[in-house]
């Protein structure tokens, strides 16, 4: 009978961020072992429950190892690294002989340590985290078992993952939405090379950029639909444009194109190079319209006053957990409260302490509370404020994904506070990003009664609340995530790349 092993070891690391990655960030936001999911899995065991299904029905047998994930955030641990990476090493050495090895993973983990030089990392490859894990799989299962990759689409795609797996494909939206649809690209990918049908090959080309690339608008729309038609024919079995992560400090950040072949090294590498080129005179249309705070907020009223239904949504793309940011960043709701805007909301607020004061207090209960600003200088001064708290929600979940293919994403407790003149704020105990209105609702908050809502979250939030926005606008305010690349102080990346230097 076929036999393969499956796991997921996946962290997003922002160098620049004020938080390191421990073994406990990891437990918090999802850890399981050996396929204990329960009925209702989150967002992260979704690739490794697709391959279950897969392969029974195939009649093969499934070894499932760990399945974790933390909330993107910066340097993981070592010890806690190391811990991960010995558990799943220890499931697979029980479980051999394998087949084939299915992983899931992110593709920029950082791992402590990625700044010294190489000789002093003591045999880790701390700056890929993930090509350490593939190679450390490789030694165990030799050169000849398979090992399909599904990574994020702001991975780092380094040579280490090259060499030592089979088949590396990425998501191909932003926001991410298509999990499912690449595990199963992955698995049948495998499932073919395993029965000897094809023999994949990759092809990659660096393209010499840095940017973010919104999936759900044109010119980038296109870019992907014609990404994927090329698959399917020609001996091309995937296409992956692999962004980059801009807030990885490290060698090998950047975007690259990733096309894998039925044994046809030079068509992959033929197309890659085309689809580069095509890349190439998209780029700058394809970055989002972010404005300063003011000028997104005077848009805003403008198109809330405007024909259509619905809120106008804010994206504060700076103060983003699903990039390593704090979530408590203030410098927008200070905006807002200075110029006197109200029916407004405010989406995936970060405060432990406020939540528990507000639990505490209960609903109904109005005082005066010092809320976000705890991290420091990217977060901004904390806010002092009178506030009545609103709904209540323990142990809190927000939908992920758009229908019918959607899971969950933990939130903690979460707690409305409504500061006056319409102005209501959505707190969690648990850093995660906005995705989806639930977020809102569960809390009490109505949010297609608002005329704004400000969400914490890049592009994430698109699946969940584009559908009800009157119109969607990106703020470009201080944080953690600042999307003008050329003002991050990086020291291994290349800073001639296109999107650092535009010259």
């Amino acid at each position: 009978m076929t036999k393969i092993f499956t796991a997921c070891l996946g962290t997003e690391t922002n160098t620049f961020s004020p938080f390191v990655t421990s073994y406990r960030d990891f437990e918090e936001t999802y850890y399981t072992r050996h396929g204990q999911h329960g009925d209702d899995p989150f967002i992260f065991a979704v690739p490794l429950l697709t391959w279950r299904r897969m392969a029974e029905a195939k009649g093969w047998e499934v070894v499932e190892s760990v399945c974790a994930f933390a909330m993107p955030s910066g340097v993981t641990l070592r010890k806690d690294y190391l811990r991960l990476r010995g558990e799943i090493l220890e499931d697979l050495e029980a479980a051999m002989p394998v087949d084939a090895v299915l992983l899931s993973l992110h593709g920029a983990m950082v791992i402590e340590g990625w700044d010294l030089p190489a000789a002093e990392q003591e045999g880790v490859d701390c700056a890929d985290g993930e090509g350490d894990l593939i190679s450390a799989i490789r030694a165990v299962v030799g050169p000849d078992v398979p090992i399909g990759v599904e990574l994020d689409l702001h991975c780092h795609i380094t040579q280490r993952m090259l060499t030592d797996a089979d088949v590396l494909i990425t998501f191909k939206e932003y926001p991410h939405t298509d999990f499912a649809e690449r595990a199963e690209e992955v698995f049948t990918i495998i499932a073919d090379q395993l029965a000897g049908k094809i023999t994949p090959l990759m092809s990659v080309h660096d393209c010499r950029m840095i940017g973010v690339f919104h999936t759900t608008r044109e010119p980038m729309r296109t870019f992907v639909d014609e990404m994927q038609e090329l698959e399917g024919s020609h001996g091309v079995l995937s296409v992956s444009f692999g962004h980059g992560f801009p807030w990885g400090d490290v060698a090998d950040m950047g975007a690259k194109l990733l096309v894998i072949t039925d044994d046809r090294p030079n068509e992959g590498a033929r197309l890659a190079a085309e689809l580069q080129h095509r890349l190439e005179t998209i780029a700058a249309e394809a970055q989002p319209p972010y404005q300063t705070i003011d000028e997104a907020l005077d848009r805003a009223l403008e198109l809330a006053d405007g024909p259509g239904s619905g809120p106008v949504v804010l994206a504060d793309v700076s103060d983003n957990a699903g990039g390593g940011a704090a979530n408590d960043s203030t410098f927008v709701l200070r905006r807002v409260l200075e110029r006197g805007i109200g029916d407004i909301a405010f989406a995936n607020f970060w405060d432990l302490v406020v939540v528990q004061l507000a639990i505490n207090a209960g609903k109904g209960a109005r005082f005066a509370l010092r809320l976000g600003g705890k991290m420091g200088p990217q977060s901004g001064d904390p806010l002092d404020v009178t506030a009545t708290v609103g709904g209540l929600a323990l142990d809190a979940v927000q939908t992920v994904g758009k229908p019918p293919k959607t899971a969950k994403s933990r939130l903690g407790d979460a707690v409305a506070l409504d500061l006056g003149n319409g102005v209501e704020v959505q707190v969690n105990s648990q850093r995660t990003q906005s995705f989806n209105p639930d977020a809102l609702t569960q809390v009490g908050i109505d949010a297609l009664k608002k005329r704004l809502i400000v969400v914490k979250s890049m592009q994430h939030f698109h699946a969940g609340y584009g559908p009800i926005a009157k119109a969607v606008l990106y703020i470009a305010s201080p944080g953690a995530l600042i999307p003008h690349f050329d003002q991050l102080p990086y020291r291994f990346a290349d800073r001639s790349l296109w999107g650092i230097d535009r010259k």
